[in-house]
């Protein structure tokens, strides 16, 4: 359970420091559920029972909610309140540009694998195929998300890791245009292991070309999923 901290909110003050910390987990939680699909594109949310369920007040919830809108997950309606944000066809060829920088170049500038990455490559590719198996769609496209995020471990850097979490974030807000959620995912499931294959024996260049061609083909198909 989050508890609020209050007091002085000039820079460097324990309590603005406090503040500032309890902002971050708010966004922290709230950024998570947006990835794990719990908040759909247009959705408003209902400050009175995230800021209760926190345990915070709504004017700390609402720091919280700011670094959001930083982050393009949500946006401020006025009178109306925070509501998750719906991205455009121009948002999803940006989103997959900088996936492309950040996850190709995190396979090419690679000088090792090191085990982490690969434990949570195999994790989930396994808990890709399980949900698929059982139909849980959704937790496929968790799984899918949780690889890409490995991926991006690769470069070692905490603020890589940092900025994949925010990307992959709002690009979940882009799976609700997909109305058959078996029929986009599977595919690509299949394709996880033609990627994570070739990162274990170390061809990290065969990996990054079949990562390149999985990119632009599913960048091809949310594309054409936008109404015209």
């Amino acid at each position: 359970m989050l508890t609020e901290t209050t007091g002085d909110r000039r820079s460097g003050s324990p309590q603005a420091t406090g503040r500032d910390s309890t902002a971050s987990r708010i966004a922290s939680a709230l950024r998570d559920r947006i990835t794990a699909g719990g908040f759909q594109p247009g959705d408003q949310l209902p400050e009175e029972r995230i800021s209760a369920g926190l345990g915070v007040s709504r004017n700390t919830l609402r720091e919280g909610l700011q670094v959001l809108v930083r982050e393009r997950l949500l946006v401020h309606r006025l009178n109306r309140g925070m509501f998750v944000r719906e991205p455009t066809p121009d948002d999803v060829r940006d989103l997959y540009r900088a996936r492309r920088l950040i996850e190709c170049g995190a396979l090419r500038e690679a000088d090792s694998v090191p085990v982490r990455v690969l434990r949570a490559l195999r994790a989930a590719v396994e808990s890709g195929q399980r949900a698929a198996a059982e139909g849980r769609w959704r937790d496929v496209a968790n799984a899918s998300i949780a690889l890409h995020q490995a991926i991006a471990g690769l470069a070692g850097s905490e603020r890589t890791d940092d900025t994949m979490r925010g990307l992959l974030a709002e690009f979940r807000l882009a799976y609700a245009v997909m109305t058959d959620p078996r029929a986009f995912h599977e595919p690509y499931l299949r394709r996880h292991p033609s990627i994570v294959e070739p990162i274990t024996a170390g061809d990290l260049a065969t990996a990054e070309a079949r990562l390149r061609d999985y990119l632009r083909d599913a960048e091809r198909q949310v594309l054409a999923a936008f109404p015209r």
